[in-house]
């Protein structure tokens, strides 16, 4: 689960037709927000336009940035009439990175309007209704980001290299000085970083660098193209000293990874509510927001309902982040994973948490699942956290008889509506309950969680 569910870093459309364009600037009124966090406007004749830095409700002048045959993308460059939900953006480099395009809305109309997402997803995707709409779930809308990936580039006609996440022209590298929605060990030593790397003699060599946080060990990834000097090494180890992470290096593939220092980091995060600790490697996939996390868990146990007695087929079990603590009140919890590696770490967990009722099982979840004994094995409730593609390959193959509850946590409405649809309007269940979680502040990015019943 990487790009957005990992990241934070919006998907962006392909530059189109960008020569030949006019730039006369022209007057808009917004009228919508698009799922990507762009006001939308309608041109004479009806033609629709994406508009970047624009709110529903205001009017504004704008540039034309891109053309396509069914739809115009543009800039904002002046507001005409603000729209009341308006404010300052916090960081200095709203408008141009594209970690976060929502700063300019106003915190707690954010959730709502990624709630309208969900719901519109529904009904124009899935042709399904939820019987209720649960409350948003939110946590700290700031210094909340523990996992995500900087890139990197050396850029000769500033003389410096350059740091951060991509511009909203995804060809370039925003020029970062600070990042707010990251935790502040990184957040606020991005300079430093850039600086680091400019020192070294791998800097054109170092496409980038990944970052990935415990409760007690924060964790740099650095990925390099050749084999780095020992000058390098120094530089790497005397920084690692003096800022307090642990660093790791990446010469190759995944299992190419490997500490620089120190020899064996801590890598783990708590969930108190349930007396569970999670081990994890650095390139692991774990939910960016922790505060979050821990509410989600919550939310999902709490729909899931099971009873004693009960067993629970996790899908898409990861680390165990879902599996471990539902494991704390089932009789016997099963998790499936696509990725090995992630299947040993959660075997390994739930040995360290001395929880002999979960046991983990490797898949591809979008194969054919003939031969597989869990798959035949029965089960009283279903938990799905799907990646962005959605649960839809598995939910065709599964038996859902005998199930009581299916809870699915989702980090793409599209694919949790489609998937709805099938469920409801060819399996024969009930979309009872869904909402929106706000795993990623100041972004599009929209979490949720959907309860079915038979």
């Amino acid at each position: 689960m990487d790009d957005l569910c990992d990241n934070g870093r919006l998907p962006q459309l392909p530059l189109r037709h960008v020569a030949r364009l006019d730039q006369t600037p022209f007057p808009l009124d917004i009228l919508d927000l698009s799922h990507d966090g762009r006001g939308v406007a309608r041109r004479e004749g009806g033609k629709t336009v994406f508009v970047t830095g624009a709110l529903p409700g205001e009017r504004v002048v704008v540039r034309q940035t891109a053309r396509s045959r069914s739809f115009d993308e543009a800039v904002t460059l002046e507001v005409e009439r603000a729209s009341p939900d308006r404010v300052e953006p916090r960081c200095p480099h709203f408008g141009v990175c594209s970690g976060c395009v929502l700063q300019h809305l106003d915190e707690s109309k954010q959730i709502v309007a990624k709630q309208r997402v969900l719901l519109d997803n529904f009904t124009r995707i899935g042709h399904v209704t939820p019987d209720e709409v649960l409350p948003p779930l939110t946590d700290r809308q700031w210094g909340y980001r523990r996992k995500g990936r900087f890139s990197v580039r050396r850029v000769e006609k500033k003389g410096k290299t350059v740091v951060g996440f991509r511009e909203l022209d995804p060809r370039f590298v925003a020029d970062l000085s600070i990042c707010y929605t990251a935790i502040p060990a990184i957040g606020e030593r991005v300079e430093a970083l850039s600086a680091l790397v400019d020192s070294m003699d791998a800097r054109r060599e170092i496409p980038q660098i990944e970052f990935i946080a415990g409760d007690d060990t924060v964790a740099l990834v650095f990925r390099h193209l050749s084999p780095l000097s020992d000058a390098d090494r120094e530089r790497l180890l005397a920084f690692a000293q003096a800022q307090g992470f642990a660093i790791f290096l990446q010469p190759g593939g995944i299992d190419s990874v490997h500490a620089l220092w120190p020899q064996d980091p801590p890598l783990a995060f708590r969930l108190p509510q349930w007396d569970v600790t999670l081990q994890f490697r650095p390139l692991d996939f774990i939910q960016v927001n922790r505060g979050l996390n821990e509410k989600m868990i919550a939310r999902a146990i709490e729909l899931l309902d099971v009873q004693p007695g009960e067993r629970v087929l996790d899908l898409f079990c990861g680390l165990g982040n879902f599996t471990l603590p539902l494991a704390r009140g089932s009789a016997q919890v099963v998790g499936v994973e696509g990725d090995a590696g992630l299947v040993a770490r959660a075997r390994e967990n739930a040995a360290l948490n001395a929880l002999g009722n979960a046991e983990f099982h490797a898949a591809d979840l979008t194969q054919p699942l003939d031969g597989k004994p869990w798959a035949r094995q029965g089960f009283d409730r279903l938990l799905l956290d799907p990646p962005r593609s959605g649960a839809d390959a598995v939910l065709r193959q599964l038996s859902l008889k005998g199930l009581k509850r299916i809870v699915y946590v989702s980090c793409h409405p599209g694919s949790l509506a489609r998937d709805a649809g099938y469920l409801v309007n060819e399996r024969g269940w009930k979309l009872r309950a869904a909402g929106v979680m706000d795993m990623f502040p100041h972004t599009a990015h929209v979490e949720s969680i959907a309860l079915f019943e038979p």
